[in-house]
């Protein structure tokens, strides 16, 4: 498109949706490489929710939330505007994979992007160019892998800047009801994650002073209705409570801070066959899963020497030496 995506939401005409495509580059083939986006603004002014999809291509179920989001929203009751990029790594979606297999690159530890980069930074540079500007709040939304069963749970930074405090973000986080909200360390060297965590577009939106937060709607590679319809309530409870939609947002609610978290990786090869389920608080020497030989042996029982929260399980069985089998909270407080 000759418009920048800044123009074209701007001029878009109230109480519609307006559809289209953010030109990021081609294919070989000749195939375009295009973000597609919803923009919706309502019939009185106000701010705008940004919600942004598959960051990671296996992770569909706030793609599904999203969308049903809206297109059932009302424009005559909406104070402000909803945008929605459903796709922000349409390559690594059809792909089925995480990362943008044309680079190799996590999309989102490569925001604010780079126009003249890899197409990883293209892509991340098409968005970055008008999310500051235009969204007052941003909402990225993600799923555990594809191996892994978890229920939704909710990742939050806090930048050095201090713009956006914490209980601001927990305050709108409480509207999707996660049995946790994660507070992630992104200081370089934590372990909990390898790579540059600081690229995240949440991170980079909350440096620019605007509020952003992850949402964790369940696994990835699959559809689960449930948890799509608990995404949408929660993008209702956001917009109430950003005064989008008319009505009191929902009563605050006590939320479990996790403060330390790590992946748990098994020693023996096998298949993983799990005793525990997501969200249980485990005490510390009980077994949350066993890996058996192809004789069908217990080769490791996975246990912990303290008490820990269980985020999510591994749910694909096949398990060589080094697989994350879990993903576990070792520090956590409920807070009001």
């Amino acid at each position: 498109m000759n418009q920048s995506f800044r123009d074209v939401y701007e001029q878009a005409p109230r109480g519609l949706i307006v559809k289209g495509r953010i030109e990021v580059g081609g294919l070989a083939s000749g195939m375009a490489i295009t973000q597609p986006y919803l923009i919706l603004r309502g019939e009185r002014d106000g701010p705008c929710l940004w919600i942004n999809g598959s960051v990671h291509g296996t992770e569909l179920n706030g793609v599904l939330a999203a969308l049903d989001f809206i297109n059932g929203l009302d424009p005559a009751a909406l104070r402000g505007s909803v945008v929605v990029t459903p796709f922000a790594n349409p390559m690594a979606t059809d792909a089925r994979q995480k990362n943008t297999p044309q680079d190799g690159q996590d999309l989102d530890q490569t925001f604010p992007g780079n126009a003249s980069g890899q197409l990883s930074d293209r892509l991340s540079a098409s968005l970055f160019a008008t999310a500051p500007d235009v969204a007052d709040l941003l909402i990225s939304m993600h799923t555990m892998g594809g191996p892994f069963n978890s229920d939704p749970y909710a990742v939050y930074k806090l930048h050095p800047n201090g713009t956006v405090g914490e209980a601001e973000l927990l305050g709108y986080i409480r509207n999707f009801s996660p049995f946790v909200a994660c507070m992630m360390n992104v200081a370089p060297g934590q372990g909990e994650l390898p790579g540059n965590i600081a690229g995240a577009i949440d991170y980079q939106m909350l440096s620019r002073g605007k509020p952003a937060f992850m949402v964790e709607l369940g696994g990835g590679s699959r559809v689960q209705e449930d948890f799509v319809r608990r995404g949408v309530d929660g993008f209702h409870g956001v917009a109430r409570a950003m005064g989008i939609l008319d009505g009191a947002p929902a009563a605050p609610a006590g939320i479990c801070k996790v403060s330390r978290r790590h992946h748990v990786m098994c020693s023996a090869a096998g298949l993983f066959r799990a005793d525990a389920l997501p969200g249980t608080e485990i005490p510390a020497g009980q077994s949350i899963g066993r890996v058996v030989s192809a004789f069908g042996e217990v080769v490791q029982d996975i246990v912990f020497d303290r008490p820990v929260k269980l985020i999510g399980i591994r749910s694909d069985p096949v398990v060589h030496t080094g697989d994350r089998v879990a993903f576990v909270a070792t520090q956590w407080s409920q807070q009001p």
